[in-house]
């Protein structure tokens, strides 16, 4: 990477993340949107891990191996987007040791930072980070925090206390059809998932199959609210569409992990192509060639969302349309904030789906350019983060230019 960068007196940005729990490329680029995005508008921004959860993902048992793993894996992420000397992994569960900076610059930074942004919610805030300027709640999964402070669970109240401000995924909140519930205060601010465009799209042409990327199963995060229960796991969703591959002589592949070998022979049997996500998932780059080489996303959003209308949209579905790749997703009510019918399509019956395949496909140059515009008018990092700015009364500072991160 090469970087025109003035690092001089910049105003400091810190992220506190996860991908030492879900060290997947979906996580790592989702994250390095926000932190490459902040940077792109004139921030010094610091990347930091200070949730005491062991990162077992890959390595079990063995604590000490596990941190070993931690810090060269961080450490390799972070040398790559350029934030080499500006990350800490903070091993509380361990033997409470700072690794990246140490533990006096990690101290200060809280201090000395304009904003500390906790994204995903992953993190419990702690004395360093109460005592910052300001602490805000970076939501990714809406529908179940909600629902814990509607019941007034003590965890989840003392949870939200410290942040100043909340943004959620939930696109669709403080809308009259949603009916995830919402405390009088703070406010649940929706902010939709951040891309860098550059990073997207014109690196290949578009394949000829559908496809998305996720697990298939995930049987747990259930919700329960007046007297019903919504469920987390995509497969339930996805059953109810699985005879599409046979509705229509469009290709979807779906790559995906969790699933049994049951599950395979279903998807088979009803003509989807299946393979398996653990490849991509260990590879930034496999990663992202496969949804540059889609010729757009078919996916399912998860049961909760969709009854409840958040308005949750996936920060994957925002890397498809960045790469100009038409999505075809799950109606969960973001269309309150996106544009849908040209490049983005949200569906609720069978009949959604086929009309969507048949306009893409009737002119999918032209579906292609809507879905870029998409991503640039309501999702690239400086439109996004500047709105998020704004609402903190933090000013950026000016956009700093950058070649693409990784080549």
């Amino acid at each position: 990477m090469t970087a025109n960068v003035n690092v001089n007196a910049r105003p400091k940005i810190v992220f506190l993340g996860l991908l030492t729990k879900i060290p997947v490329a979906g996580a790592i680029w989702g994250t390095m949107h926000y932190m490459l995005g902040f940077r792109r508008l004139g921030f010094d921004v610091y990347y930091v891990e200070a949730h005491a959860r062991t990162p077992s993902m890959f390595v079990n048992g063995d604590t000490e191996c596990a941190t070993r793993w931690a810090v060269d894996f961080l450490s390799g992420v972070m040398q790559r987007f350029g934030f080499e000397d500006k990350w800490a992994f903070h091993a509380l569960h361990d033997d409470n040791r700072c690794y990246g900076m140490r533990f006096p610059q990690l101290r200060d930074l809280y201090r000395s930072s304009e904003v500390i942004i906790n994204f995903h919610g992953g993190t419990r805030p702690r004395k360093g980070h109460k005592e910052a300027k300001r602490l805000v709640l970076l939501e990714t999964d809406p529908v179940r925090f909600e629902v814990e402070l509607h019941k007034q669970r003590k965890q989840a109240i003392n949870f939200l206390a410290p942040h100043a401000n909340v943004f959620t995924w939930g696109l669709n909140f403080g809308n009259a059809d949603c009916g995830v519930p919402l405390p009088d205060e703070p406010e649940f601010l929706p902010s939709p998932p951040v891309v860098v465009i550059d990073e997207w799209h014109g690196l290949a042409p578009a394949g000829a199959a559908f496809t998305t990327i996720g697990n298939w199963r995930q049987q747990w995060r259930d919700v329960k609210f007046k007297g019903e229960k919504y469920t987390w796991s995509k497969h339930v969703e996805f059953l109810k569409f699985i005879d599409l591959p046979r509705r229509t002589p469009q290709t979807f592949e779906l790559a995906i992990a969790r699933y049994t070998d049951d599950d395979l022979e279903l998807l088979h049997s009803n003509g989807w192509g299946v393979r398996s996500a653990d490849g991509l998932s260990t590879d930034l780059d496999a990663y992202r060639s496969y949804i540059v080489g889609s010729r757009g996303e078919f996916t399912v959003a998860k049961d909760q969302n969709i009854r409840l209308r958040s308005g949750w949209f996936s920060e994957r579905s925002a890397q498809y349309l960045a790469a100009g790749r038409p999505v075809i997703t799950q109606d969960t009510g973001f269309g309150s904030a996106l544009p849908c019918g040209e490049g983005l399509f949200a569906f609720s019956s069978m009949d959604d789906i086929l009309a969507a395949i048949e306009a893409i496909n009737s002119d999918y140059e032209r579906h292609s350019r809507d879905a870029t515009e998409i991503a640039r008018e309501y999702l690239n990092y400086d439109v996004v983060l500047t709105r998020m700015l704004d609402t903190l009364g933090v000013p950026a500072t000016g956009h700093v230019h950058e070649e693409r991160a990784i080549a």
